[in-house]
């Protein structure tokens, strides 16, 4: 069964506005001017190169941003105000909300879903869980519009198990498949469910500068939805130190695919007993590629992401990496880098640029969302979604078309910007036969 990777299209509103604590990138960049157009085609251009690998490819479209819909459940406009007027208040009334709802952050894919696949639950059927993103506002606006996308792409249900986001607060705050790894060797599949604080009771050290998004009962609910066997789910607690270092999700620290985990030492509380689990589930074949703080500093892992980067499983056989730039031009990730080719944990390494979303703190992992289908399975999805050079020579198109060459937070009042967006994504949904899945288009 391939595996697909399905990349988040960058939106119209990218943009700078520093909207996340323990991102540190994010926070760094903060008013900066952003280039819309250059992101997406970034994006685009890392779709084309995993698919010339031959890796299974697949987009997933931008959410509608600005939120006018929230924006006018927020206040900024009563009935019958235009939607000028509503952007214009907002602009004086709270500039960060009016940034809150502009964020193009559902880019970042990595967090639209947990997702199992048919081989390793119990009915059989692929699972999905949107994120509910409850750590973050602007990020939590994303679930209602992620559930409709995959309702409509993952469309029926004798194959495809959608599931609404989860329910209620803090308690049950679920960041999606970035903190989520799913193993596989000869002995079977296994889910590594990662989380920063217990919700419900127990003691758990946490970080003290920045905040733990994943709880663990939304790690659990989630394993328990999508019917997987307790004995094929490990569940390990993010490093506190790794946290308040700026690794806010687990796939800034680690990354795993196959038989192969790549991981920092802080990236797990106790991470002896965290790869014992493992190979306890998974035997011998399972290879572990540990980088101590020592060779490569977690600090210098979070400015240059050598873990938030694609691990492939090729048809050949061979396992590469595509990791960003700042991974070759920082000397501790490069050189660990080379040293997981030198030991043959990996072939090759592919550095791409992406630099428009790694301002912003998401690398190539953060970008795509890994989803495994069987050929009937690919064959029930009646969305134009797999990438082709049609499609992608379409959606190159489409984005020099709409999108803008620059973009500051202050620019996001601008009504032009918003008008601009909706009718991009309105387009989009035909190129992508997705229907009407956006409250605009209701």
């Amino acid at each position: 069964m391939p595996e697909y990777n399905f990349d988040g299209l960058v939106g119209p509103t990218h943009n700078y506005g520093g909207l996340s604590p323990g991102n540190v990138a994010s926070l760094s960049h903060e008013g900066q001017v952003s280039n819309p157009r250059k992101a997406a085609l970034q994006g685009l251009e890392k779709m084309r190169f995993v698919r010339s690998l031959g890796a299974g490819q697949a987009v997933l479209p931008p959410q509608p941003r600005p939120s006018l819909r929230l924006l006018r459940e927020l206040g900024f406009g009563a009935a019958g105000t235009s939607d000028e007027e509503v952007l214009a208040a907002a602009a004086q009334g709270n500039d960060q909300l009016l940034r809150l709802c502009s964020s193009a952050s559902a880019m970042w894919t990595a967090n639209a879903a947990t997702v199992a696949p048919s081989d390793d639950t119990a009915d059989r059927r692929l699972h999905l869980t949107p994120a509910n993103l409850q750590a973050m506002f602007h990020r939590s606006i994303e679930a209602g519009t992620t559930h409709a996308v995959l309702r409509a792409i993952f469309a029926d249900e004798a194959r495809f198990a959608v599931h609404a986001p989860l329910p209620g607060g803090g308690q049950l705050a679920d960041e999606g498949a970035a903190n989520h790894t799913r193993l596989r060797t000869s002995a079977g599949a296994l889910h590594l469910f990662a989380w920063g604080r217990r919700a419900l009771g127990g003691e758990a050290r946490g970080p003290q500068r920045f905040p733990a998004r994943q709880t663990l009962e939304a790690s659990q609910a989630v394993a328990r939805r999508h019917r997987l066997h307790p004995a094929a789910v490990v569940f390990a607690q993010q490093h506190p130190d790794g946290i308040d270092a700026g690794a806010f999700h687990t796939d800034v620290v680690a990354v795993g695919s196959g038989r192969l985990l790549l991981m920092h030492e802080l990236a797990f509380v106790d991470p002896e007993a965290v790869i014992g689990a493992l190979r306890t589930a998974l035997g011998d074949e399972l290879r572990v590629l540990v980088a101590s703080e020592k060779e490569l500093p977690v600090a210098d892992a979070v400015a240059s992401y050598p873990f938030n980067s694609q691990l492939l499983d090729l048809p050949d056989g061979r396992t590469v990496l595509v990791a960003p730039e700042e991974s070759r031009d920082m000397i501790s990730a490069h050189r660990f880098l080379e040293r997981a080719v030198a030991e043959g944990a990996i072939a090759e390494v592919h550095y791409l640029d992406v630099r428009e979303s790694m301002n912003n703190g998401g690398g190539p992992a953060c970008l795509r969302q890994r989803i495994v289908l069987s050929d009937e399975e690919r064959a029930a999805v009646a969305a134009r979604v797999f990438l082709d050079d049609a499609l992608a020579a379409e959606l190159a198109t489409w984005i020099g078309r709409h999108y803008r060459d620059k973009l500051l937070p202050a620019d996001l009042a601008d009504p032009s910007l918003a008008r601009e967006s909706l009718t991009a994504l309105d387009e989009l949904t035909t190129i992508l036969r997705v229907g009407n899945v956006y409250d605009f288009q209701q």
